[in-house]
């Protein structure tokens, strides 16, 4: 029987050495491409075969919004163009001729997944599709999507060199989600798009069911399809102060997946305050009581990683002029770095808090504020 006791105590071990021992390890998608990050510090959670270049179908239209609502022209209206409504695929059904705020056809786009208002908004953002493209373009290098060329503005299988990644597609919605508007229309579950003129009234619901009603703690993302990308999905979801981006390309099983990788990181993680914004103490004689950083910093972390949490700070060097006059100290002075495990994976810059000099007045000054104050204006206003 002792014998019995120990074999199985041996295999009790065996298996607890052999389980997962992060949020990462424990999260299974059935997607090709997939990635968890999180919205703040871009902290990457989960990935799997996340910078492999593949077709993104729908997912597209994040990019298309985004530009779509930096141009500025949201309240314009649009004139729809026979070639918008000829647009393959899924369509809010524009009709040549009619005029629509830029507004609603970017809700079109993201919940209706639109081609035809995608074709519509590239024309009139960009002055054409090949001009919206290369806005596309553009844009994508900005955000760091090294990885992605666009070639429409809504991922139909119309070009062969149209694709992105799980992890730029991270980035870019990273990006757009610091945009309130985006954030906005991403979030919304149904929109009614009203002809001033009582043509038509055309009423939308969302397509992203873990919005709807399959996940509560969803806040935005965009659905994708086509028969070369199968199924694509970007979701994001908050809770508890975190915030994170799900994308998932060439998933079958997309609506579970993403819960599932919320559920594994909101359970594993919570957001750390690393740094408060405000003074930054130092043993420096010449900084003391003048360094500041203007944000708070927080990184999302497991348990067991607060003690590996640590800032450093980083100065420059007090150059001599500095010290006969303040003003040629530079506002930025250095930078506040995060590690976790050693590992740089944030940083603030350090600012100088300048002096205030007060001007002297001028005689010219002195009568003018006399002379109001005869008059009764610095009293009466």
């Amino acid at each position: 029987m002792k014998s019995k006791n120990l074999i199985l105590s041996c295999i009790a071990v065996l298996l607890l050495l052999t389980l997962p021992q992060n949020a990462s390890a424990k999260i299974y998608v059935s997607a090709n491409s997939a990635i968890l990050m999180e919205q703040e510090s871009g902290r990457v959670i989960y990935e799997k075969d996340a910078h492999t270049q593949r077709r993104i179908a729908s997912i597209t239209k994040i990019m298309t919004a985004i530009l779509a609502i930096e141009s500025g022209k949201m309240n314009d209206m649009v004139t729809i163009s026979e070639n918008a409504v000829r647009t393959e695929g899924s369509s809010i059904y524009l009709k040549a001729g009619d005029k629509i705020p830029l507004e609603d056809l970017v809700y079109g786009l993201m919940l209706r997944s639109g081609n035809d208002a995608a074709t519509a908004i590239a024309e009139y953002v960009g002055g054409s599709l090949d001009g919206f493209v290369y806005l596309m373009k553009q844009k994508a290098e900005e955000i760091g999507m090294k990885d992605t060329n666009f070639e429409n503005p809504h991922g139909l299988d119309d070009h062969e060199n149209h694709y992105s990644t799980a992890y730029d597609m991270a980035l870019l919605t990273r990006y757009a989600m610091e945009n309130d508007m985006y954030k906005k229309i991403a979030g919304t579950e149904k929109y009614r798009s009203e002809d001033p003129d009582g043509d038509w009234d055309r009423v939308w619901k969302n397509k992203n069911k873990l919005l709807t009603g399959l996940y509560e703690y969803t806040t935005g993302g965009k659905t994708g399809f086509t028969k070369l990308a199968k199924r694509t999905l970007v979701s994001t979801a908050e809770k508890d102060g975190v915030e994170l981006i799900a994308v998932t390309l060439n998933d079958p099983d997309d609506w579970d997946d993403h819960i599932n990788m919320y559920e594994s990181a909101f359970k594993e993680y919570k957001m750390a305050l690393v740094l408060e914004k405000g003074k930054v103490k130092t043993k420096d004689s010449f900084y003391k009581n003048k360094l500041y950083v203007k944000e708070d910093i927080a990184y999302p972390i497991t348990a067991k990683e607060e003690e590996g949490l640590e800032v450093k700070y980083k100065l420059s060097k007090v150059k001599g002029d500095w010290k006969k006059q303040e003003q040629n100290v530079p506002d930025i002075v250095g930078n506040a770095e995060i590690y976790l495990d050693d590992k740089l994976v944030d940083s603030t810059a350090i600012y100088y808090e300048h002096t205030k000099v007060k001007k002297n007045k001028s005689f010219f000054d002195h009568f003018k504020s006399m002379f109001l104050a005869v008059m009764g204006v610095e009293k009466d206003g």
